[in-house]
């Protein structure tokens, strides 16, 4: 386990560096997106049209922030993860378009995400959920607001963080899965504590 400190653009070769377990925070620009965005995105890739906001090398997040408008922008007062596997639908194919290097959120996400991580060079990083109000003291800014007919939770917002994290590496680039991990061991030790009680 390594701690480790990135800037965007996140590049694969930052990526391929590390494992499940490693803590990493990173400072620059970061994107969310939920479900409808998400789908937005892929009927832009098929329709041929450019993206408005910086995807390549910019990590996304899979949250709806809580934001006020005020007289002089907008201010992220929560921003707490949203569960990923509502995305799976969709990642594989945003990761392999996009380069998409870096995905936070929390629950982990499944194989055809997974496949493309270990193809093109993504990982999957979780932030610690209920944790919204301190997730939004690492943004700095709001660089612009996308497809706010979306509705605030799913628009796409660009921020601009300051050492965003900590975020564990749940799922490297080369498929390895610190959840499936866990639940491996959890089942081993459920079954000596069995075996173990058996009159």
């Amino acid at each position: 386990m390594k701690k480790i400190e990135l800037k965007t653009p996140i590049l694969e070769e930052d990526i391929r560096k590390l494992r499940i377990g490693d803590i990493v925070y990173f400072t620059g620009t970061l994107f969310t997106a939920r479900d409808a965005a998400h789908k937005r995105i892929l009927q832009y890739l098929k329709n041929g049209k450019e993206i408005p906001f910086p995807i390549n090398g910019v990590p996304l997040y899979h949250c709806g922030p809580l934001a006020r408008q005020t007289s002089t922008g907008w201010t992220v007062i929560a921003a707490g993860p949203t569960t990923s596997m509502r995305m799976e639908a969709y990642e594989g194919d945003v990761i392999k378009n996009l380069d998409v290097r870096l995905i936070i959120g929390k629950g982990g996400m499944g194989e055809k995400t997974v496949r493309a991580m270990k193809e093109f060079g993504a990982v999957y990083s979780a932030f610690t959920g209920g944790a919204a109000v301190l997730a939004s003291k690492y943004v700095k800014n709001v660089k612009d607001v996308q497809w706010l007919d979306l509705g605030v939770p799913e628009a796409i917002w660009v921020l601009e963080v300051e050492k965003f994290g900590p975020l564990i590496i749940c799922i490297d680039s080369y498929g390895n899965n610190l959840y499936t991990k866990v639940q491996i061991e959890a089942e081993n030790n459920k079954a000596k504590i069995l075996e173990n009680s058996t009159p």
